[in-house]
This record gives C-alpha cells, structure tokens and sequence, in this order.
C-alpha cells in the first residue's frame, strides 16, 4: 500500500502546484479522534469535509481507512514506509528539477515534528492545517501551519490562542468569502495554499465544498458569510463580487424600508 499521493489528484493541491517549481505529495488518511484530536470540540467530526470531491467514492474512503489502520495497528512501520516514500518523492523532484512539497495532513491532524519527519528532509516543504494551537510557531523552519477555525464554543480557547499568534487562520465560508472576519482581512485561500502560508495574520477564506447535506449543514466550522446581510443600497458596488448573487437580498430589503418610510 502506498501511502503517499503523488499524481496531485486532489484539486487544491494541482492549483497550488501549477506554475510553480514544486511538486507536492500528499497523505489523505480516515481522520479519528487519534489523528485529530481536536475534532470533538471543535465540533468538525459530523460533517468533516472528508467527504468532499473525491471523498464521497467508497474506493477513495477504504484507501484512507486502511492508512488509518495501519498507523494505528503499526506505528513504527508506518513511519519507516513514510520516509522512504518521501525519499522517493523528492529524488523524483529533483530529476525533474523540481522542489518537493508534502501535505501530510490533508484531513488528519498529526504533529509530525514530533516524529521529526519534516526534520529529516530539511531540502523539503512541509505544510499543513490544524486545529491544535499549540502547535503553532513550534516546528521546524520547512514546516508551516495555518490554523483551522471553527465557532465552536469549547474550541474557542484554541482560537484565541490562535489569534495571538501572526499564523494564517482558514474559515470555511458558505456564501461567498467576506472581505473582513475576526478582525482580520480575507483573502481568497481556494488558490493556492503556497501563497496562504506566507499571507501572514489573515483569514484564509475556503469556499464550502460538498453535497446537499453539508451545504445545509449548521455545523460551527462552517461560517455563514455576514457580508449577505450588511449589503444596502448605496454599498452595493463595494460588496465583494463573489456574493452580489445573494447580497441582493439587501438591497430589495433597503428599497422595502424606504417606500415604507
């Protein structure tokens, strides 16, 4: 079984690579409260986006399931066949004169510094998503994180943690990505993960990916763009592009109030 995924299937990763001079692997496992520890309180696990794009292929669901078990049945062993496989990966890249990238957490959460892998590739990029705040500003120069946020009441100590810190915060949006949240200004982070992990202090906005039934979901990591209801008349040409569809509600809303007044 191979572990690693090298032919840049999931779409972020193909955006973020595309015109660049890297290539990226990635490590897609079945995430549980072991591998993501912080999934209870912040309250992800019912509609975690595993079950995005390719997720919702059973074949695609057993892959990561049997990389799930295998961490959990052997440990030792599964890190040894991770290491030779990033070995691999990156003499690939250099044949071909390109810098290799790994995402180890696609949809897991693993402090891997503590198994010093991105210490033994120092010639590598490490990158990742967590929801674990401690972590931030605590690995290895070639391993960076941004933080995931989720409006969870009992998640918001990790948050506030977070926020002291100067690393990218993602929020997933429904509705459009507003220009400004937490404080923070948004930026469109559905382009490339490359330029999210040296934004800085900012929110890196994701559209919400999925079916029917997460769309509608009202879990607490998914945020509902409050831009649609502060968009009146006379703003409507400083709205964000992205939610003028919807923000439209505002502006029959504030035609409504005037002929009442």
């Amino acid at each position: 079984m191979n572990l690693l995924n090298t032919n840049a299937s999931n779409t972020k990763i193909l955006k973020t690579q595309t015109g660049t001079d890297y290539l990226i692997a990635s490590l897609s496992m079945m995430p549980n409260s072991i591998i993501c520890p912080a999934r209870d309180i912040a309250e992800c696990s019912v509609d975690c986006l595993v079950s995005a794009g390719r997720g919702q292929m059973n074949s695609v669901a057993r892959a990561r399931q049997s990389k799930s078990d295998f961490w959990g049945n052997d440990q030792a062993q599964f890190l040894e066949t991770l290491t030779q496989e990033i070995a691999a990966f990156i003499r690939k890249c250099e044949k071909q004169q390109k810098r290799a990238a790994f995402r180890l957490n696609t949809i897991s959460d693993i402090a891997w510094e503590k198994y010093g892998i991105p210490q033994m590739f120092p010639q590598a990029l490490f990158y990742d998503y967590t929801k674990l705040a401690a972590r931030l500003n605590r690995t290895p120069e070639n391993y960076k994180l941004m933080f995931s946020y989720s409006a969870a009441p009992a998640y918001q100590n990790q948050v506030n943690k977070a926020l002291k810190t100067s690393a990218p915060i993602s929020a997933v949006f429904r509705g459009g990505m507003p220009k400004t949240f937490l404080n923070r200004i948004v930026i469109d982070g559905d382009k490339s993960d490359l330029i999210n992990l040296n934004s800085g202090p900012v929110i890196v906005g994701l559209k919400l990916k999925g079916g029917k039934a997460i769309q509608a979901s009202k879990s607490p990591f998914i945020i509902d763009n409050p831009d649609l209801n502060s968009c009146p008349a006379k703003a409507l040409a400083q709205c964000n592009p992205q939610n003028l569809a919807t923000a439209g509600l505002g502006y029959v809303q504030d035609r409504q109030l005037q002929g009442a007044a």
